[in-house]
C-alpha cells in the first residue's frame, strides 16, 4: 500500500520558546539545561550555540567551555507543554493518524488526504504556517513514502525547512545518504561498516540481506531494507512507550568499574536528554541498567524510585556486573515509564535524574 507520511519537528524547541518569550535572547547563544555545577545537562540549544559545537545531551560545564558566552536557562516545562499541546492540536486538524515522538515531534499519515487529491507538500506547508501563527515558533517538515525517509527529510533543510522525497526520487535519494542516517547505526556499527568499505546507503546495496544478517544479526535486516528506502512501520496514534534507555557498546571489553568511569556520565546525559523530550503523559517508575558481557550473555537490574543520580546507577551496574566474572562489552541505562497524566491531576514536574528538576 502506498503511504504518504509527514514528519514534523520543531526547531530547537525549548530554546525557541525561550526566544519567543524573551526577544532579547534572539541572536545570542543560548541553551536550556541543568546547572553546570550540579552535573547539569544541555537539553536543547539554539543554532547560534550549535556553531560553537554545543549539542543536546552534552554536559553543561563542557558546553560553557566550548562557548564561554553561552546563556544556560532553566527548564520551564509548563510553558513547553502548553506549546506542545497547541502544536499537537494543529496536527490533528489535518489527520487523526498522529504519532507523537516527543513534545515537539510527530509522524502524520496523510495518505487518505493525498488519495482524495490533496498535496502532502501543501499540507505540510499549511501545518508549518499555522504553528508559526498560533505558537510563535518554526517547525521543519519532511514528506516521504515512509517514516524512515520522512524523518530524514525533516532534517534536510533545518531550521524552518520543508523537504519532500517523492516515490520516483526514492532510490537516488537514499543511495547518497550516509549509513549514520539509518536508525540504530551508532559509532561502533558505523566503524564496522567502514571496515567493509561501507559509508553510504548506496554502498550497502552490494550486500544481500542474508550476508548482512550473518554479520550484524537481526539488525542486518534493517540495514538491508533501509538502504533500499523500505520501511513498513505504520503511524500508530495510540502508541504508549513503556521505557526509555540508551546503550553504549565498547570498542574493547572492559572491567565494569572502568566502563562505569569512562561511560556512565555520558550515558546519563544522553538518557536525560531523551527524558526531557517526552510528552507530559509520562512519569518515571523505575530505573534500570543493562550489562552485556564479553561472552555475549547479558543481564538487567532495576530499582523503584523517582530520582537516580550517578552513584545510584553505578551501584546498579556493579551489582548487575557481579553476576558474571567476565569483562563488559556494553552498558545501558534507562527508566521504566508510567502514565503520569492518568495518575496525577496536576502538572507533572520535569523528570530529572540528577537530584530532581533542574
Amino acid at each position: 500500500m502506498s503511504r504518504t507520511i509527514i514528519h514534523c519537528d520543531a526547531d530547537c524547541f525549548f530554546a525557541a520558546i525561550e526566544m519567543r518569550d524573551n526577544p532579547e535572547l534572539v541572536g545570542r547563544a543560548i541553551a536550556v539545561g541543568g546547572h553546570p555545577d550540579r552535573r547539569g545537562v544541555i537539553s536543547t540549544c539554539n543554532y547560534a550555540a550549535r556553531q560553537f559545537g554545543v549539542r543536546s545531551a552534552m554536559a553543561s560545564a563542557y558546553a560553557l567551555r566550548l562557548c564561554p558566552g553561552l546563556t544556560i536557562l532553566p527548564h520551564r516545562m509548563v510553558h513547553y507543554r502548553e506549546a506542545s499541546q497547541k502544536i499537537m492540536a494543529i496536527f490533528h486538524r489535518f489527520t487523526d493518524l498522529v504519532e507523537p515522538l516527543s513534545l515537539d515531534e510527530a509522524f502524520l499519515d496523510v495518505s487518505e488526504l493525498v488519495t482524495e487529491g490533496g498535496s502532502a507538500r501543501q499540507i505540510a506547508a499549511a501545518i508549518r504556517k499555522q504553528v508559526v501563527q498560533e505558537v510563535g515558533i518554526t517547525v521543519s517538515a519532511g514528506v516521504a513514502p515512509n517514516k524512515f525517509l520522512a524523518k530524514v527529510a525533516s532534517d534536510w533543510r533545518k531550521p524552518d525547512g520543508l523537504f519532500e522525497v517523492r516515490p520516483d526520487q526514492l532510490s537516488e535519494f537514499v543511495a547518497q545518504l550516509p549509513v549514520s542516517c539509518i536508525p540504530g547505526v551508532g559509532r561502533v556499527t558505523a566503524e564496522r561498516l567502514v571496515q567493509l568499505q561501507v559509508k553510504s546507503c548506496g554502498d550497502l546495496l552490494a550486500f544481500s540481506e542474508q550476508d548482512l544478517c550473518d554479520r550484524f544479526g537481526q539488525f542486518g535486516s534493517r540495514l538491508y531494507h533501509c538502504s533500499r528506502g523500505v520501511d513498513t512501520r505504520l503511524v500508530r496514534s495510540e502508541r504508549q512507550r513503556k521505557s526509555v534507555s540508551v546503550e553504549q557498546t565498547f570498542a574493547r571489553d572492559l572491567p565494569a568499574s572502568e566502563a562505569c568511569g569512562l561511560y556512565l556520565e555520558e550515558l546519563m546525559a544522553r538518557l536525560q536528554a531523551r527524558i526531557d523530550k517526552l510528552t507530559s503523559r509520562y512519569g518515571v517508575g523505575k530505573a534500570f541498567v543493562k550489562v552485556k558481557f564479553a561472552d555475549f550473555s547479558s543481564t538487567t537490574l532495576e530499582r523503584a524510585g523517582g530520582e537516580f543520580g550517578y552513584n545510584n546507577f553505578a551501584e546498579l551496574i556493579h551489582e548487575a556486573a557481579s553476576r558474571n566474572e567476565g569483562l563488559v562489552r556494553l552498558l545501558g541505562v534507562g527508566v521504566r515509564l508510567t502514565d503520569a497524566e492518568a495518575k496525577l491531576p496536576t502538572e507533572v514536574g520535569q523528570l530529572g535524574l540528577f537530584g530532581g528538576s533542574p
